[in-house]
């Protein structure tokens, strides 16, 4: 019975241990990694990450915000885009020119109200972020990813590494 038993925990530790590297560690910080406990989102962020709505520009968290940092989806916690991308593009909304990693943010048709447009929207949680346009920054890609403030989190990059985002910290070191 032992010659079974101790395999079995071993098997069981190395499965918990691949599983939790492959979700990026267990900071408690981080919020759930589906959409099943959405008891933390205000009923703003609801309305947007869940139904697609948008925010008022220049009305919103951090269409303004000036910090070094990173922007993480408000549902599960993963990290979706960085200051070092985030541009003014006078339109009252935060913008990127590019999300941290492309595989984190996928593009769907959007056409809502008469106009087809590109929606953004979270890999993992397939919650509604914004839209992609192709008029930013020719020399960053020509793309502007239009994000809701209410879909995001914003980490200060003196908080990334106590919050479980460490590694995200070589964003910002200096080429």
């Amino acid at each position: 019975m032992k010659k079974f038993i101790l395999p079995s925990l071993f098997t069981l530790f190395i499965v918990a241990v691949i599983s939790i590297s492959a979700n990026g560690g267990t900071d408690m910080n981080k919020q759930a990694t589906t959409k099943d406990d959405l008891s933390h989102l205000t009923e703003e962020q609801k309305a947007i990450t869940l139904h697609g709505g948008t925010e008022p520009p220049f009305k919103n968290a951090y269409w303004n915000e000036k910090r070094d940092g990173i922007y993480v989806d408000v549902i599960n916690g993963k990290p979706l885009f960085s200051s070092t991308d985030k541009f003014d593009s006078g339109t009252g909304w935060p913008s990127f020119t590019r999300p941290i990693q492309d595989n984190f943010v996928k593009d769907e048709v959007d056409t809502k109200y008469g106009m087809v447009r590109t929606e953004v929207k979270s890999a993992e949680t397939d919650s509604h972020l914004g839209h992609v346009f192709n008029d930013g920054p020719a020399e960053a890609g020509g793309l502007r990813y239009c994000i809701n403030s209410a879909s995001l989190r914003f980490i200060p990059k003196e908080k990334m590494e106590k919050e479980g985002y460490g590694e995200y910290l070589v964003l910002f070191d200096e080429e």
